[in-house]
C-alpha cells in the first residue's frame, strides 16, 4: 500500500474511532523516518492503538515496531513509511509534535467522503 494511502486510511479509522485532532503530516523531505505522520488524540489512547493495529494486520499490513504499550500516554505505530502517534490530550500538548514538526505539509483529510 502506498504511504499516502496509508496515513489517510489510518487517520480515517482513527477519526470513525473518536479520536480528536487527526492530523496527517507530509514529512518526506524534511526527514528519513517516514514519508508521512498520522498524530491524533483523545482518552483511551490504548484501545485506539490496538484498534489501527488490528485492522490493518487484517489487511496484511503489520507495523514494524511498536512503542508505548507500556503506559497510557503515548503510543507509536510504525508502518516505515507512515509513523502512527496516539496521544493522550496532555502528552500531546506537552510533546508538541505539532509545533515541532509545523514544516511539514498539513494534507487535508475528507472524512465525509465514503
Amino acid at each position: 500500500m502506498e504511504s499516502k494511502e496509508l496515513a489517510m486510511q489510518i487517520a480515517k479509522l482513527l477519526d470513525s474511532k473518536k479520536a480528536t485532532r487527526v492530523k496527517v503530516l507530509k514529512v518526506r523531505d524534511l526527514t528519513v523516518l517516514a514519508d508521512y505522520f498520522v498524530i491524533a488524540s483523545g482518552p483511551h489512547v490504548k484501545s485506539r492503538a490496538e484498534e489501527v493495529e488490528f485492522q490493518f494486520k487484517k489487511k496484511g499490513v503489520a507495523p514494524i515496531r511498536t512503542e508505548g504499550f507500556n503506559t497510557q500516554n503515548w503510543f507509536i505505530l510504525d508502518y516505515a513509511n507512515v509513523i502512527v502517534h496516539v496521544f493522550s490530550p496532555d502528552a500531546r500538548d506537552y510533546y508538541d509534535l505539532d509545533h515541532l514538526w509545523a514544516d511539514g505539509e498539513d494534507v487535508p483529510i475528507d472524512f465525509i467522503e465514503e
